[in-house]
């Protein structure tokens, strides 16, 4: 379906693991970072996926209006542990909190897909959540992973890794979601506006 993709794709994101889910199922797209402060979004009295879909479409809308006629793609992932909405840590201190209480139990990643193309009126937007269960980790790993920095710019303060993974003991739901960009969602979503 990406070869015929009649409009030009925009990901509107800076993010490496959407870039490469979306490059690795084969479609051709440009990357422009959009200027929004994520921080004027307060998650209060909001769901996970509403405040996800909140950032995804501000993300999609923002570039949408200085390329008007192409399908730009929004994203946007948070965790959610039992229904506190868990983002991106600002710092080493806050990663550490984020992890020990994210590792503590079950939670779901929840990622939000909004795509819109200004010249003829599309906008959608949906999420999908994954439920992973996590591994007990030891003081040591939780040091080691605040050590490594791999928790920056990670919703969750962590990445789940295509071939299993060293934090994850399994997860329900799918897998590029975790990683930031639920491809069967994006699919579903791209034949719309392209149908």
């Amino acid at each position: 379906m990406s070869e015929q993709c009649p409009v030009p794709i925009i990901l509107a994101s800076a993010s490496p693991r959407r870039r490469q889910l979306l490059a690795e199922a084969g479609y051709k797209f440009t990357i422009v970072q959009p200027d929004i402060d994520e921080s004027a979004f307060p998650a209060k009295g909001l769901g996970a996926c509403e405040y996800a879909e909140r950032l995804a479409l501000a993300k999609a809308k923002n570039v949408a209006e200085k390329h008007p006629d192409c399908l730009v793609i929004g994203a946007d992932t948070v965790a959610d542990f039992k229904g506190q909405i868990i983002g991106k840590p600002a710092d080493a201190r806050q990663a550490e909190q984020i992890t020990r209480k994210l590792f503590s139990g079950p939670h779901r990643v929840i990622t939000a897909v909004a795509i819109i193309r200004l010249s003829n009126g599309t906008e959608l937007s949906e999420s999908e959540a994954t439920t992973v269960y996590p591994k007990k980790l030891t003081a040591e790993q939780i040091r080691e992973h605040i050590k490594s920095k791999s928790w920056q710019g990670k919703a969750g303060a962590y990445a789940i890794k295509e071939s299993g993974d060293e934090f994850v003991e399994r997860i329900d739901g799918s897998l590029t979601n975790v990683m930031g960009l639920p491809m069967e969602l994006l699919e579903r979503l791209l034949k719309k506006c392209i149908d």
